[in-house]
């Protein structure tokens, strides 16, 4: 895709902020990209880690309104940029991409339901357990496959599921006490996603 710009970034480098304009669509080629919102008094709600080979970015290409959340790097990342221009010209040329940038779309929606009601619903322990696995399945992307390593830290963790890292703490510690997971600095290994899934 001539269009696309490859750029590398660092950690806590933005990619664009809630309220920006928007600028196109992004793809991770390597690293991890954090989608977060930050309350008035500071909090810091993460949304989603983005991985490769996950694309983000897209709903503002379907209303063109301003960006919902920030994207910022988590670790030096690779990342595609479609610049808006290339893109709808795209787009116009080749109609029929609007349908898959429709199911990118609708699977994050479907996702961001089955988060919300696992925040409404759930204890602590079966959320973090869920949270895990998604993420080590690629948030749906993979079919055929699973991270064995999950790359994050326990206050990011905690963030995404809307806890203290000191329960994150208590959690992971339980879940590996367990035989399902090792914690290791910035990284969660999985030893048994069957039983994680289970809780």
């Amino acid at each position: 895709m001539q269009a696309a710009v490859l750029r590398v970034v660092q950690p806590e480098e933005r990619l664009f902020s809630r309220g920006d304009a928007p600028d196109g669509l992004y793809a991770v080629i390597d690293g991890a990209i954090r989608a977060t919102g930050v309350g008035s008094d500071g909090k810091e709600a993460v949304l989603a880690l983005v991985e490769p080979p996950q694309w983000f970015g897209e709903i503002a290409v379907f209303d063109g309104l301003a960006r919902t959340h920030d994207a910022i790097a988590v670790v030096e990342s690779k990342i595609v940029h479609v610049p808006s221009a290339a893109l709808s010209a795209m787009l116009e040329a080749n109609p029929r991409w609007w349908k898959e940038l429709a199911l990118l779309v609708t699977t994050k929606l479907r996702l961001a339901f089955v988060m919300m009601e696992d925040t409404a619903l759930l204890p602590l322990a079966p959320r973090v357990a869920r949270r895990l696995v998604l993420m080590a399945e690629g948030y749906g992307e993979w079919a055929d496959r699973s991270k064995r390593v999950v790359s994050v830290r326990q206050e990011v963790l905690g963030a995404m599921v809307s806890a203290s890292r000191q329960s994150i703490n208590q959690v992971l510690k339980d879940l590996e006490a367990r035989g399902l997971i090792k914690i290791a600095y910035g990284e969660i290994e999985i030893l048994d996603l069957e039983a994680l899934k289970r809780g």
